[in-house]
């Protein structure tokens, strides 16, 4: 099983509350989403109730079924038959809407149970209360003094490893941590806000935390201490190594990068690697060089998947163009993936992997999907417990959706006979392939149809299911015949007691009920008994962990407004003694007569249909196999290889089978494919083995071929004096024999003997800005080649101002000067482009200036863009045309510095003086701008003006007698 953060499904929920059930189970990834987390928030308003059409028939249809099931029962109430069970009522958390329940197992009688308010409107929670069951779940404590009475609890986590240790989550503040099963809790204060957890699947103590700011914390001590790990994680994209190691993976978003007027939030992701003990800087590890797709990264199992755009990786051979893929699968070394072609839009094709994962045959076409409550994709595809290589899937057919089962991993598919009779005993005329059985898998268009099915590795040959017309079916030959069960005209919930022994279903509705069914001959007879004496509101059920179970926690409330009520059933009553070997017999699982299946003949030791008692926790499920001889059905084709009308696997158009022999290394061996390949978990033996397997064969010696020369970080730029990494792989061709040589282009270079040694890459420090011509040439004795990666060194800090060679104030017409100026200069090959006035087709250049005429009177506006090295800067500025224009150079007495020492705002002030006197002399409105010479003595201003008229010397004299006292003009040019 996989470690889990948190609960791991949401079941029968009720129409006004929600239960979230903590139960550690084996589940198939059939999501999108990671196998690691199945955690998921009850997000629905309880409060709203079914509002579609949909939900409304079936209300109506409920009606009338409760109004008919007392009549149906010709026995009275005293006369009924009756389980044993106790309530219990959570006083005061009648307002609460959403409860998370943890039932520790493992042989403990301890339950723990969150129940809280939960504001949709703020999307928070704003109550909580915590209870505390040591028997069962006869009784509860409420435990909201012992953690605080003012504390809101928001969650509840637990380890997967050690079911004693518990923690909740107070809202936005800390932590509650518990050793010994909600006995005693510690509280700790956290500096951050966690927005989800993931426990390691093998350390009970180290658990991931991620924060709200999209930082990824780690601890060793079960949250007691943390240490920042990194920070700009993306969400859900970090893992545990699924192996006794303690290494994550994560996907970290490139960080934010500022330009001059533009801020800019990068979209690339990088793969990055490592261990918790040495988890620095220094230490992180970047597996595949370059960016990542963003939100690509799976880890499942022993395999990592990624999405890369360009760059040398190890590529999945899927034959097609892909829309879209999701990992289903990685159980026994292998593959499942669901791929959406590039021709499909609500269906999946799926396809199955080699063990090495990279090599990919199709299974099955047009598997249904659908959106998940949290928007993933759904798959409509179910692997049935017990019975390795059975799967069931939903196929679309001629816009018909068709139920195929299969039980050889995919190699073969079949239709589904339907049951003999409906639900009334009636014969049913459905004959193959024109007639079938359709089951609801785990998509249904009903939003309000659950579309489950079940099954349990203790219970082979058992698979409870719902199809058209929300009718259960029972099947107890795996697959082969189904039985309708004619007491259930609506929707059930089938819950497996004592490892399959028994049977209980509890009806779909939001009525209230006092009934449930149970059968102990594999559902061919259904008994109604009573769990309560008032009519309940059920909104979940909650088994003892583990398919033993023998108690059953029914949640609900009597009214809309009542507290939580929660009936403990305990089954074990209804059992008068405990099973001996003469209540078991013997199953032979056959598909359609043949008896070998996957490989073997299994027998499995099952309870009789007759037998009333109880298997016990101790019980183990028993089977015995024996090899069959191998046929061609124990082989799928293989890879590039695609089966005709007559079986025979023979290669696809676009396929070349000596094209398998390029990646090997000289001196080395590969398997010759066949065109066949033996399904994955398939134990077949002798047989037509040799005939079918791929032969091994010596790897042809090859000269050198696909030589890739690429950065690290997968650019084309690089800052001066930072280490640059070059990473050079080889597609075909003997590494091992295969030199390698890189010239750097700035005079220095390295060469290696052979390919392996520089799998780290290549690290080199460049001195000065460029762009450098990169080389690397691969040999060896049959030949070479060469790769060319042109490299654009730039300073790690560039700035931008543009400047006129003059005066922003032209006489017209006039050329102008206009240069950009950039800091530092020595920036590397820089490209400008300009853009004067509105005119939309701008001039390039490579030099920093630029002549241009203006021939109208007015403002115009100068834009110019930099592009240097890995930056883009802009500046503007305005220029003025007149057709008058004067300057004059004024000069101050140097004194003006001694009582304003410093400030270069003084000659703003005196040019705002001056301004203001032109003005008021000459009547006009005036333009002005001035112009600071500071490296003449005394100090000098440059006053340039715009008036409508020439203004002689005495003019200017003029002005000056308006200037305030304590300003002297010395000169006057």
């Amino acid at each position: 099983p996989r470690a889990q953060a948190s609960f791991d499904q949401i079941l029968q929920l009720g129409p006004l509350r929600q239960i979230a059930l903590l139960q550690h189970c084996k589940a198939i990834g059939r999501s999108s989403g990671s196998p690691q987390r199945r955690e998921t928030l009850p997000l629905s308003n309880p409060r709203k109730g079914i509002t579609s059409s949909a939900g409304r028939s079936r209300v109506k249809r409920s009606e009338l079924r409760w109004s008919n099931e007392d009549r149906r029962t010709p026995t009275s109430r005293q006369d009924e038959l009756k389980l044993t069970s106790s309530t219990f009522a959570l006083t005061g958390d009648s307002a609460h809407n959403q409860a998370m329940v943890h039932w520790s197992g493992q042989n403990s009688s301890v339950i723990l149970m969150l129940t809280k308010l939960f504001d949709f409107n703020l999307n928070s929670v704003t109550e909580s209360s915590l209870w505390r069951s040591t028997d069962y779940g006869t009784t509860y404590q409420k435990l909201n003094e012992k953690v605080g009475a003012k504390t809101i609890l928001s969650y509840l986590y637990v380890s997967p490893n050690n079911k004693r240790k518990v923690r909740h989550l107070i809202f936005l503040s800390g932590l509650l941590i518990s050793s010994d099963e909600g006995a005693t809790y510690q509280k700790y204060r956290l500096s951050f806000y966690i927005l989800s957890l993931l426990f390691h699947p093998e350390q009970e103590d180290w658990i991931l935390a991620y924060s709200h700011d999209q930082k990824l914390y780690s601890s060793v001590e079960f949250g007691r201490r943390w240490q920042l790990v990194h920070e700009r994680v993306a969400p859900n994209r970090f893992y545990w190594l699924p192996v006794s190691d303690p290494l994550w993976h994560w996907l970290i978003r490139s960080s934010v990068r500022w330009f001059h007027f533009h801020l800019s939030v990068c979209t690339e992701a990088l793969y990055v690697t490592c261990k918790l003990q040495n988890c620095t800087d220094a230490n992180k590890g970047k597996p595949f060089p370059g960016y990542i797709d963003p939100n690509s990264l799976v880890v499942q199992d022993e395999y990592v998947f990624v999405q890369v755009g360009n760059g040398p990786k190890r590529v999945m051979g899927l034959s097609k163009l892909l829309k879209d893929l999701h990992v289903i699968s990685t159980d026994e070394n292998r593959v499942v993936a669901a791929v959406q072609e590039w021709n499909q839009n609500d269906t999946y094709n799926l396809y199955v992997s080699d063990t090495g994962g990279v090599f990919y045959t199709l299974a099955l076409e047009n598997v249904v999907s659908s959106m998940g409550p949290e928007g993933n994709v759904m798959i409509d595809l179910y692997e049935v417990a017990g019975i390795k290589g059975m799967f069931l899937a939903n196929k679309k057919m001629d816009n018909m959706v068709k139920t195929y089962i299969t039980y050889n991993r995919g190699r073969d598919w079949r239709l589904l006979q339907a049951p003999t009779a409906d639900l009334r005993g009636n014969g049913v005329h459905c004959e193959l392939p024109y007639c079938s059985l359709h089951l609801h898998l785990h998509v249904s268009a009903n939003p309000y149809t659950s579309g489950n099915i079940e099954s349990k590795d203790s219970a082979p040959g058992i698979i409870v299911a719902s199809g058209g017309l929300t009718v259960i079916l029972i099947e107890m030959t795996a697959g082969l015949t189904w039985l309708s069960l004619n007491i259930f005209e609506e929707e059930y919930s089938v819950l497996y007691l004592d490892q399959g022994g028994a049977l209980v279903a509890i009806r779909h509705t939001p009525l209230p009920i006092r009934h449930l069914w149970m059968s102990f001959d594999e559902g061919r007879q259904w008994n109604k008994y009573s769990f309560t004496t008032s009519p309940l509101f059920v909104d979940g059920l909650l088994g003892e962990p583990g398919e033993e179970t023998l108690i059953m926690t029914i949640f609900g409330h009597v009214s809309h407004r009542s507290e939580w009520q929660l009936v403990k059933i305990d089954f074990r009553s209804i059992f008068n003694r405990r099973c001996t070997e003469g209540d078991y017999q013997t199953w032979h699982l056959h598909n359609q007569g043949e008896p070998c299946i996957m490989g073997v003949k299994r027998i499995y030791r099952k309870l009789k249909p007759i037998a009333r008692c109880v298997m016990g926790k101790t019980y183990s499920v028993t089977m015995t196999s024996a090899p069959c001889d191998c046929t061609e059905a124990d082989f799928e084709c293989d890879y590039g290889y695609e089966r005709r009308s007559d079986g025979k696997c023979t290669p696809a158009f676009w396929f070349l089978p000596s094209s398998m022999s390029r990646s090997c290394t000289t001196g080395t061996t590969f398997l010759n494919s066949t065109g066949y390949r033996k399904v994955v978990s398939n134990n077949c033996t002798a047989g037509v083995i040799a005939e079918y397997t791929a032969r091994r064969q010596h790897c042809p010696t090859q000269a050198p071929k696909g030589l890739h020369l690429v950065t690290s970080e997968g650019k084309l730029t690089a800052t001066l004096g930072t280490n640059v990494t070059f990473l050079v792989f080889l597609e075909e061709g003997d590494g091992a024999r295969t030199s390698i040589m890189v010239d750097f282009g700035d005079g220095h270079a390295l060469t290696y003997s052979n390919i392996s040694s520089i799998e780290d890459g290549i690290r080199h420090v460049y001195k000065a800005v460029g762009i450098y011509r990169v080389t690397a040439t691969g040999e060896n004795s049959l030949g070479s080649e060469s790769v060319v990666l042109y490299l654009h060194v730039a300073c790690k800090s560039v700035s931008l101002t543009v400047v006129r060679q003059g005066t922003l104030f032209i006489k017209q017409p006039r050329e102008v000067n206009l240069t950009a100026v950039l800091w530092p200069s020595q920036v590397g090959t820089v490209t400008y482009i300009w853009w004067f006035g509105n005119n939309t087709e701008p001039i390039i250049t490579l030099e920093g200036s630029v002549a241009c005429t203006f021939s109208r009177e007015g403002v115009n506006t100068v834009t110019v863009q930099v592009s240097a090295g890995n930056a883009i800067l802009q500046d503007r500025k305005t220029i003025a045309v007149h057709e008058y224009f004067r300057s004059h150079l004024l000069a101050f007495s140097s004194n003006l510095d001694d009582h304003n020492p410093d400030v270069a705002e003084w000659r703003l002030d005196v040019s705002r003086v001056i301004k203001n006197a032109m003005v008021h002399v000459s009547g006009q409105t005036v333009y002005y701008r001035y112009k600071v010479q500071t490296n003449t003595h005394p100090h000098t201003l440059s006053l340039q003006y715009v008036v409508k008229q020439n203004l002689d010397q005495a003019f200017l004299l003029e002005i000056c007698g308006f200037l305030y006292n304590g300003f002297t003009v010395t000169s006057l040019g």
